[in-house]
């Protein structure tokens, strides 16, 4: 039987680097650390002066009737929650009373 001959692949030639000179950094890398610097101290000094915003308690319950609001169940009018509609038109009248009597 023939002996099978070992057949060197071809590796593939790696791809030159630039050289750099290591005691010299290039002085479009010294202009860009400078532009990074000042931004950011910029942004450090306005976040101080923002004040956070107040924390919004989500509503659970209905002012009308005070049971526990569903997701799937739910009556939105002026900006407030209500578990039904017959429970916004109580709240409607009673505001109502209250101001006539005021």
């Amino acid at each position: 039987m023939p002996e099978k001959q070992e057949v060197e692949k071809p590796t593939k030639p790696e791809p030159e680097q630039p050289k750099q000179e290591a005691g010299k950094p290039k002085p479009e890398a010294e202009k860009h650390a400078v532009q990074t610097e000042e931004p950011k101290a910029q942004a450090q000094a306005a976040k101080p002066a923002e004040k956070p915003k107040p924390v919004v308690e989500k509503q659970t319950n209905c002012p009308a009737c005070n049971k526990p609001i569903k997701k799937l169940k739910r009556y939105y009018r002026d900006g407030i929650f209500y578990c039904n509609k017959k429970c916004w038109t109580k709240s409607v009248k009673e505001k109502k009373k209250k101001d006539e009597n005021a």
